[in-house]
């Protein structure tokens, strides 16, 4: 979880934690968010068919790739942005400071998520990388080089949302408490090497005058 004065990107809307609170809350459903869920596969899905079917689609291997990468592309921003605040509660981001520091934010929500939709989000966050790993290790062993390359893009852009969502999920409190405990120590050690290195204090070598 980060602090309130992490400042929110300039596309939001709606204040992050608060998505429940717009709906009705006598609407019990068993998908709160039916088209989210659906577009949270759509995407990842069609990219992985289009790459199995592709020499059936189409002879150009430019087009395929294309078209891949479009719905990687989309998959990717829609999982970041959207899917992944919506349906599991959780959200990772990145911004730059005043001073031009690079920071990146992993926040998760504490309130009620709808475990159907949940259990959706990871397994479509899961499935997919491993089924990009199988084309990886079949294309390599083949020695299809240029199918090689789209596969390995299919796999940063699914492995980095995985990667960044299991953050948020497990590893954001954890973070703190480490980040809490590393700048006491490194404090204290900071302190001790002061002690250590700070020169004696010299006696005065000044010599009595007699001038009174």
């Amino acid at each position: 979880m980060t602090s309130a004065t992490v400042p929110l990107l300039d596309d939001d809307t709606i204040p992050f934690g608060e998505e429940d609170e717009m709906q009705d809350p006598g609407a019990l459903k068993k998908y709160t968010h039916p088209y989210v869920t659906f577009f949270h596969l759509f995407f990842r899905g069609t990219a992985i068919v289009l790459y199995m079917f592709c020499d059936l689609l189409s002879e150009s291997f430019i087009t395929s790739f294309v078209f891949v990468v479009l719905f990687l592309s989309a998959d990717f921003w829609t999982v970041k942005n959207i899917t992944g605040r919506l349906l599991v509660g959780l959200r990772w981001w990145n911004y730059v400071n005043d001073e031009g520091v690079s920071h990146w934010v992993y926040e998760a929500k504490k309130g009620k998520i709808n475990k159907h939709e949940a259990r959706i989000f990871w397994l479509g966050l899961t499935l997919c990388p491993i089924f990009w790993g199988l084309f990886f290790i079949i294309d390599l062993f083949g020695l299809k080089f240029k199918w090689l390359l789209l596969v390995m893009i299919a796999l940063a852009l699914n492995c980095a949302n995985l990667y960044g969502y299991i953050k948020c999920n497990f590893g954001a409190n954890k973070d703190l408490n480490m980040a809490a405990s590393n700048f006491v120590k490194t404090q204290i050690f900071k302190n001790a090497i002061e002690i250590i290195t700070k020169p004696a204090p010299q006696p005065s070598t000044v010599q009595p005058t007699g001038v009174v």
